[in-house]
């Protein structure tokens, strides 16, 4: 398995639009793209051991041995689960529903992180599409994608489709409004099609529908056990060839739990270890400092 780290890392719920960067315990931000085909097996063994040793804090600064010890204390009957997700929800209908809102407070980074993700995207479709897809209906699914920010500067000059998936309703209202203007502009060449307000852990997309499903700055408000889950069930929606890409930030080592939103910034070795356990092969990733 290579990894290759270049200008951001690739890869391949309840989801809503993570903050970009928070706090002084980001070290990247990175984009993972993963086919549904499993790792090497010396590659897994090596995965699932560290995330499982490795010690992490919460906002607070207080520390936990590992990740079974954080999520057992926030998620480990059903009640204190139902409150993670209803407390991560309950967070992000308090923010406004524009960029900057969206990018907790730092609406800047959003051109230089279309940007980067479509230098990305380029390569990918370039590499694993006949003729980059142009001769192809593609269609995507934007996962936590709170006001269409990544449809709207991104996915819906690609894909002639684009699904949104999002659990906080206001975000979505505002991503419709603005896209169902899109779509007017483009002739129907390339539309927003489908609003889902639905949290990534209860969401079964339809079967063979996606050539990319992309999920970004939101995967982080899931449980190991619900992100393992998601993408288990994302695979049936990918059409043969399809992938996944997930864009996310990486703590330097271990985990950090943001307690404000309920998010889980993990560690390169913490996300290597939950996609060896989804079945997914890492086939190419970028890292931005």
């Amino acid at each position: 398995m290579r990894l290759i780290n270049t200008h951001p890392y690739s890869f391949g719920p309840l989801c809503c639009t993570q903050k970009p960067y928070k706090k002084s315990h980001l070290s990247l931000q990175t984009t993972i793209y993963c086919h549904p085909t499993r790792f090497h097996k010396r590659y897994t063994a090596a995965a699932i051991q560290s995330p499982m040793e490795a010690a992490g804090t919460d906002s607070d600064g207080r520390e936990f041995r590992n990740p079974d010890e954080m999520w057992l204390e926030h998620t480990g009957d059903t009640s204190k689960k139902t409150q993670w997700y209803r407390d991560g929800v309950a967070y992000w209908e308090g923010v406004e529903a524009s960029v900057n809102g969206v990018l907790g407070g730092y609406g800047h980074v959003n051109d230089a992180d279309v940007k980067g993700s479509e230098g990305f995207l380029q390569t990918l479709l370039a590499e694993l599409f006949v003729d980059g897809g142009i001769d192809r209906h593609l269609v995507a699914l934007d996962c936590g994608s709170g006001i269409g920010r990544i449809t709207k500067n991104l996915l819906i000059r690609y894909f002639n489709e684009v699904d949104l998936l999002e659990p906080v309703s206001h975000f979505l209202d505002a991503a419709r409004e603005s896209l169902v203007q899109e779509n007017h502009m483009a002739l129907d060449k390339h539309k927003a099609t489908h609003f889902y307000c639905v949290p990534l852990q209860e969401f079964t997309p339809d079967a063979g529908r996606y050539d990319v499903i992309w999920v970004q700055w939101c995967i982080g408000h899931l449980t190991d056990d619900d992100f393992v889950s998601f993408f288990n069930r994302a695979k049936i929606g990918l059409k043969p060839g399809g992938f996944f890409v997930l864009k996310e930030n990486l703590a330097r080592s271990g985990f950090v739990l943001d307690k404000e939103d309920r998010s889980i910034t993990r560690s390169d070795s913490y996300f290597k270890g939950l996609f060896s356990r989804c079945g997914l092969h890492l086939y190419k990733s970028r890292v931005v400092k």
